[in-house]
């Protein structure tokens, strides 16, 4: 008889169910069905392991319930009571508020949802609330939830006092449901479980084996228990994505044999000897790092990232001078022909004491200057050239390239990376990144490659001066902008939007361009520069205003990243709670390039939850720190945008507030792949087959044979 049939066969009363196991599908699980399966689908579920998996998204402690009687104004506490009357309150100003009041054996407690009347539907009298928040006096004494579980009409399973696991739940399949559905199964299921993960490993890391990790997570006795449950959990996807990253880079690396450099010292010490200035701690360290690499026989494979002015020029620089004192090639790519023109500069001025000359390349020269340098680049030639995605163009050849630079590399795109690198036949690759990330997070973010980090920055840098003022303030802030302005000075003003539009009350940059420019900088050279103009035209703005033709730059956040226009000291932005943290740290980056004073001002009334956000900015210029307070209040996937996309998802990890764990993760990453690369040993089976059944790039990174 087969499964189904003997399913229909126990729903009719008839014969004996069989025993449920990992693979049994949802629906024939008692108290499911087809529609609850149907609603189980959406979340992921169809076996009776991924109900299993479906792991907890948070917890209410009802261990440390408080009588309502005792919840004072002022305090935070969790409580419990039953619904014995609800109503939905209108405001004046047209807010509607529902309201229950909720009862235990102590007395009566009024708790209040302001603008959320759809409650009125889900919470029923009669139903028992576990809800959590602060105590406030209105009307009266008033629990405001910051979260709550509707444990339904049954509060028997608070009783001794529990924490209740919260489930990711979906219309029609409350969370109490799937409470149950996962408690009713656990232990059957549990004994059925192998984990994956070699047993030094769970010991290294200090997590608990995976079925007592389940059984902590779905039916903890305290919060700290369930949080061992959840850390075995997220060590384990922090574990898979490592392996995942080192396995990459590992065949990255070794694919072909890369150049081994030596460190002749001949160009790098004679540039040290003539800098203008002393080289950080962190230069000195990430540089050490560099030519360790490129001395080795594997292909470089290294990011280089850091703050805002830490100096990641000067160490690429110091990396082309190896492969230049080693009779090699090197080539920088920028994104933008005016960044690369700046790289040339500073590059020329600091290399004429060696009789070293960079060369440009890039698609605004002439036909003739073009071929000129491709044809050195075709030769043998030890050559520095710095250029745009022109490099990579299929005309362009190199001769002998050994070093491939990409500046501000989350501009490119993977192919444009790679079709760089492939213009050698082993050259090792530095990328460079402005955006700032704590080291443990970039392991994740950038685990393929080795990571460098600039967290240093040179002594005597001028703190910018960063303020927030409100709307009414705004004619204190033009008057003082247009006192830098008779200084000598230019300023930025920059808009989150550009062009108005009906459902938006947003100041847009065309607009406020014509306004400033007919009114308060009536007398003032005003230029305008956003996404939609064409690469030439924005190009043409940003040369007009490096010559100081233009004094006032009106622009979207395209000038994120740009070039150095040492002479702007004012970096003004409208609207500031509609950018990120790390977004306005790039912005005020911008100015600060040159020997005067330098301001940042973030203008425009904002909530008091935006203003506690924008204080962080506001109080410091790390940006390692503000990205971490970034990611923690926006998430990843906003601050990294296309890099995150390209990750495998974390269903549990969280690489903030698992930060502690990655480190782990990837040094037990390396380990194993040190002694088995393939993942062939009979102790790995296991792991293997949790990679490829989860990962669908582990089928190629560890192919055996």
């Amino acid at each position: 008889m087969t499964g189904d049939a003997s399913a229909r066969r126990e729903r009719r009363g008839g014969g004996v169910a069989p025993p449920v196991t990992l693979l049994t599908p949802v629906t024939y699980l008692k108290g499911v069905g087809p529609r609850r399966a149907d609603l189980l689908a959406r979340l992921g579920i169809t076996t009776a392991g991924d109900l299993l998996m479906h792991v907890p998204r948070r917890y209410e402690d009802a261990t440390t319930v408080l009588p309502v009687a005792r919840a004072q104004p002022g305090q935070d506490v969790t409580v419990l009571g039953r619904v014995i009357s609800k109503g939905i309150i209108p405001t004046r100003r047209g807010l509607r508020i529902f309201q229950a009041v909720i009862q235990d054996a102590s007395g009566l407690l009024e708790v209040g949802w302001p603008g959320q009347p759809h409650l009125d539907r889900t919470i029923n009298i009669g139903d028992v609330l576990l809800l959590s928040g602060p105590v406030r006096i209105f009307h009266g004494r008033q629990l405001a939830p910051r979260e709550f579980v509707n444990l339904g009409a049954d509060d028997a399973g608070t009783a001794g006092g529990r924490v209740l696991a919260v489930y990711p739940a979906t219309d029609g399949l409350p969370t109490k449901l799937l409470r149950q559905l996962v408690d009713a199964q656990l232990d059957a299921l549990l004994p059925q479980i192998t984990d994956p993960l070699p047993v030094n490993i769970l010991q290294a890391a200090g997590v608990p084996a995976l079925p007592d990790a389940l059984r902590l997570v779905h039916r903890p006795s305290s919060v700290k228990d369930a949080e061992r449950g959840r850390a075995r959990r997220a060590f384990e996807e922090l574990f898979c994505v490592q392996l995942l990253h080192r396995r990459a880079n590992q065949l990255e690396r070794s694919a072909r044999d890369g150049i081994t450099f030596v460190n002749r010292r001949k160009f790098t010490t004679a540039l040290k000897s003539q800098l203008p200035f002393t080289l950080t701690a962190a230069q000195v360290r990430v540089l050490r790092e560099i030519v360790v690499d490129m001395t080795s026989p594997l292909r470089m494979h290294r990011l280089l990232q850091g703050d805002v002015g830490s100096g990641k020029t000067i160490v690429a620089l110091f990396a082309a001078m190896v492969a230049l004192e080693n009779d090699w090639q090197a080539a920088l790519m920028a994104p933008t022909e005016l960044l690369a023109e700046q790289h040339l500069r500073t590059f020329t001025r600091l290399l004429a004491p060696l009789g070293i000359t960079p060369a440009l390349f890039t698609g605004r020269m002439s036909a003739a200057e073009r071929r000129a340098i491709a044809t050195r680049l075709a030769s043998y030639e030890p050559l520095l050239v710095v250029g745009t995605h022109a490099l990579v163009q299929d005309a362009t050849s190199f001769g002998r390239l050994g070093l491939v630079i990409v500046d501000e590399q989350h501009r490119f795109g993977v192919e444009q990376r790679k079709a760089l690198q492939a213009k050698g036949a082993t050259p090792d690759v530095l990328l460079m990144s402005a955006t700032p990330i704590p080291r443990s997070l970039a392991l994740t973010i950038y685990g393929d490659l080795d990571v460098s980090m600039l967290d240093e920055k040179p002594p005597g840098r001028i703190p910018i001066v960063t303020t927030m003022r409100a709307e009414s303030a705004r004619d204190r802030v033009m008057t003082f902008v247009n006192a830098q302005l008779d200084a000598g000075r230019q300023a930025y003003v920059v808009y989150p939007v550009i062009e108005e539009s009906e459902r938006s009350d947003l100041r847009a940059a065309t607009q406020m361009a014509e306004e400033l420019s007919g009114g308060v900088f009536a007398s003032r050279r005003v230029g305008l520069l956003h996404g939609r103009l064409k690469s030439d035209e924005k190009d043409a703005v940003m040369r007009a205003f490096l010559a100081r033709d233009i004094e006032v730059l009106v622009a979207t956040t395209v000038i994120e990243v740009g070039i150095d226009v040492p002479n702007a000291s004012v970096m003004l932005i409208e609207h500031p709670e509609r950018f990120g943290l790390s977004q306005l740290h790039q912005l005020r980056g911008r100015v600060g390039r040159g020997a005067d004073d330098s301001y940042c001002i973030l203008l425009g009334d904002v909530s008091p939850e935006s203003a506690e956000r924008l204080d962080v900015f506001v109080s410091t210029e790390d940006g390692f720190a503000i990205a971490r307070a970034d990611m923690r209040m926006r998430g990843m996937g906003d601050l990294f945008g296309e890099r995150q996309s390209g990750l495998p998802s974390f269903l549990v990890a969280d690489p903030l507030r698992d930060e502690a764990l990655i480190p782990v993760a990837r040094a037990a990453a390396e380990q194993v792949l040190q002694s088995d690369p393939t993942l062939a040993r009979p102790e790995h089976q296991a792991l293997r087959e949790l990679l490829t059944g989860r990962y669908r790039r582990a089928l190629e990174l560890f192919r055996v044979g």
